[in-house]
């Protein structure tokens, strides 16, 4: 039997926005339900069997209806907080730095996944190799590596990765890469990660071709691992892609439906790929669904967070670095939390929205109405408000140098400038 381990129930926050975080801590891109009274005082997560707390369903529509109210209320997102034991387990040590503690695991993972694109044709080794060249971040293997590890100390093992956990990281980032050589094809984008894109280098077609190559090895390693729980949880992963990538082709003319949609979206274009390798490592090493969901809810929620700056940066980084717009997201027709959050003060975005900023001007327009809003602020707060619940989950692991280093992990996904 396990060893009691801390756990972390009280989750308070000012009553004022308890609506929109149980919707956004309800969103899954599936089914959801949420443990409303986990916001309002001591309980327990659902399911874990503690008393005081009731589960229900939440309506993912009603994100709309809270967050998107007015221009005048929208500064109700702001609570006041309140004291967290999560604060007082973790206030006494500091927090171990994510990097550092995965890094003995990451040593050699481009090289392992170059041995597992090896073919004898120069071109397609050459595509296939082209961004796995160790200058990634690794952000997806890394939260695996410390997930797996995490998972292994609170099922009562030592930290070291199983193989099968070692490949799921892998894997992910496999996974990711070629999701980024497809949509660079499909946004015509010709620079990633500091380098011309692969599709402006072999063309294409090329492009296509060596990002599923990539791909068919990513699922050969992933049927190797000989678990089919895990293959069916990462084979939902490269679902939740394709239907992500038809879900951004579209838009809402509904407000609070729009809103919906680009957290869906979001959750199956960048969450779903760092939650189901999450939730695939702990089934690996421990049966009790809790835990796994646990591992694909922080996962879930830092995953929405990533992408939730990743769409602030987009005005910001370039705003104040290079003093002109890049509006990257606005010249693909995009309509991201930041422009969703300032349409409600600058209705004439509306029109522009269902348009895909499509006519001369309105990218410019766009982006001046953003800075003039409180966009930016909103969806940072929201992105907070992921993080926050990233945490709630984590902490119901036993404590490990790994739980500490998801915890800092939010923060970095939080202050991160690119």
């Amino acid at each position: 039997m396990a060893t009691p381990w801390r756990h972390c129930w009280r989750w308070t926050i000012g009553s004022t926005s308890t609506g929109v975080l149980e919707t956004i801590c309800g969103f899954n891109g599936r089914s959801a339900t949420f443990a409303a009274s986990s916001f309002r005082g001591t309980g327990a997560v659902a399911g874990s069997g503690k008393e005081g707390l009731s589960s229900r369903p939440v309506n993912t529509t009603s994100i709309g209806n809270y967050i998107l109210t007015s221009r005048h209320k929208s500064r109700l997102l702001y609570p006041t907080p309140k004291p967290c034991c999560c604060k007082r387990i973790h206030s006494d040590a500091k927090l171990k730095d994510p990097f550092s503690l995965a890094q003995k695991d990451l040593n050699h993972l481009y090289d392992d996944i170059k041995k597992e694109l090896f073919v004898s044709k120069s071109e397609l080794k050459s595509l296939c190799d082209y961004y796995f060249d160790g200058k990634g971040k690794a952000f997806r293997p890394m939260i695996v590596v410390l997930m797996a590890r995490a998972c292994n100390i609170h099922s009562n093992r030592d930290g070291d990765l199983l193989p099968g956990q070692r490949s799921i990281a892998m894997i992910s980032e496999m996974i990711h890469t070629a999701s980024l050589v497809h949509d660079d094809v499909i946004d015509g984008s010709d620079k990633r990660r500091g380098k011309t894109t692969i599709n402006e280098v072999w063309g294409e077609r090329k492009a296509i071709l060596a990002g599923d190559f990539i791909l068919s090895a990513a699922s050969m390693a992933l049927a190797r691992i000989g678990n089919n729980t895990v293959v069916s949880v990462l084979s939902q992963v490269i679902e939740d892609l394709v239907r992500g990538e038809f879900m951004q082709l579209g838009s809402k003319e509904n407000e609070s439906e729009r809103f919906k949609h680009y957290l869906e979206k979001t959750f199956k274009k960048t969450a779903s790929l760092i939650a189901n390798s999450c939730k695939a490592v702990s089934i690996l090493v421990n049966s009790d669904p809790e835990v796994q969901e646990i591992a694909f809810q922080y996962g879930r929620n830092v995953g929405i967070a990533f992408q939730l700056v990743d769409d602030v940066l987009d005005f910001t980084a370039c705003a104040s670095q290079l003093g002109k717009p890049s509006a990257t997201d606005l010249k693909l027709g995009l309509a991201t939390g930041p422009v969703l959050f300032a349409c409600q003060q600058f209705p004439e975005l509306h029109a522009m929205i269902m348009r895909r900023f499509s006519t001369t001007g309105d990218v410019d327009r766009a982006w001046q109405y953003v800075l003039e809003s409180d966009g930016v602020d909103q969806t940072n707060y929201l992105a907070r408000s992921y993080c926050r619940e990233a945490i709630r989950q984590i902490s119901l692991l036993r404590p490990s140098p790994e739980q500490d280093a998801l915890i800092r992990l939010t923060e970095m996904v939080l202050t991160r400038d690119k």
